[in-house]
């Protein structure tokens, strides 16, 4: 008589060790490439080589530091034909939702986007989560789409300090649109300002006095205001967020580039208001560029950075000095004992270099 038990064949055993092992062992690490390789791969629209690029550029070893200025010099001849569009807001607004809504509304219309997403580092830790390509999984996984998030590593306003660099080698890869999202802290968005041609400010409503609420620097430097989760039973505080949002922003000066900013409402999960935020910005771009506004302000931006660089490249000129890393510990000692003061300890140190 037959039993009634039957065993079943199981699955074979994975392999213990990743079979594609070999080819990642075989990967060359960040900053082991020529200049003439990574230009290449950039050219050819490698997305791997592209990641790998900005690796570079973010590194602070002096051997990397080198090469990365001459991989973007390379750059530069193919770069500035994009849009760049700083997107900022404070935590909990929805930027990631947004920005994965939005995206894919752009990338569904025929361009290619790039999003430099910065995420806060800790201040104790220095480490980052980088977790925003797993909170826009379906733009990550679009072929029109790159997405690097990237450490603010303490930098003001929460824009990694070689954010303009990267948008450079984005543009040089054909990247036609460019987002950069800012952690959104309050401290500065200047940052974010100088680099981008457009600038987003994501709203909530009901999060309290809406004129009380505005902080006059970031609305002045406001191109676009979006009160976003405009959906469910949010709509009517949206509405009514957006008609005191609209009306201060009628209280501030013209702006230079002759634009008039406006409130829009949006819903990131349902996809509403999208199209019309789109409209907004290409309308913002045909009247700068025919106004002569928008290479006035690349050109005041390319001044900016030259600065920063120089600031950026004397400090590190300053902390890698022999004689600076051996009077520092014992200044910093006096200072801490009461010895001396603070701005007495920071002249004498810089006398030394």
């Amino acid at each position: 008589m037959d039993s009634a038990l039957k065993v079943n064949q199981g699955i074979p055993k994975p392999p213990e060790i990743n079979p594609r092992a070999s080819d990642i062992l075989k990967k060359k690490p960040a900053g082991s490439r020529e200049v003439s390789t990574y230009l290449e791969g950039i050219r050819n629209k490698d997305i791997s080589i592209l990641a790998q690029a900005i690796t570079l550029i973010e590194s602070t070893r002096e051997e990397d530091r080198e090469k990365a200025r001459e991989l973007v010099s390379a750059c530069l001849p193919f770069s500035g034909d994009s849009i760049r569009i700083g997107i900022t807001g404070v935590p909990g607004v929805g930027k990631s939702t947004f920005i994965e809504t939005f995206g894919k509304h752009i990338t569904d219309s025929g361009h290619r986007l790039a999003v430099l997403a910065i995420d806060p580092s800790s201040e104790r830790s220095k480490g980052s989560i980088l977790g925003d390509k797993t909170r826009m999984e379906t733009l990550a996984n679009d072929p029109h789409a790159f997405i690097r998030p990237s450490p603010s590593g303490g930098s003001l306003g929460g824009v990694a300090r070689k954010t303009r660099e990267a948008v450079l080698l984005c543009e040089a890869a054909g990247f036609d649109t460019i987002f950069i999202e800012t952690v959104g802290v309050g401290q500065s968005e200047t940052a974010v300002h100088s680099m981008t041609d457009f600038f987003l400010l994501l709203m909530l409503a009901g999060a309290g006095d809406g004129l009380q609420g505005i902080k006059r620097g970031i609305m002045e430097m406001s191109d676009l205001l979006v009160i976003n989760k405009a959906d469910g039973n949010n709509v009517e505080k949206a509405l009514q967020a957006k008609s005191l949002y609209q009306g201060a922003l009628h209280l501030f000066p013209p702006s230079p580039s002759g634009w008039i900013p406006t409130a829009l409402t949006a819903s990131s999960t349902e996809g509403t208001g999208m199209e019309k935020i789109l409209e907004s910005v290409t309308a913002y771009i045909n009247l700068t560029r025919k106004n002569g506004y928008f290479e006035e302000k690349r050109a005041q931006q390319a001044i900016f950075w030259m600065r920063e660089s120089i600031n950026n490249h004397l400090i590190s000129r300053f902390y890698d000095n022999p004689r600076i890393k051996k009077a520092l510990p014992k200044m910093e000692q006096k200072v801490k004992e009461g010895q001396t003061d603070s701005f007495k300890a920071a002249s004498e140190l810089l006398k030394l270099l």
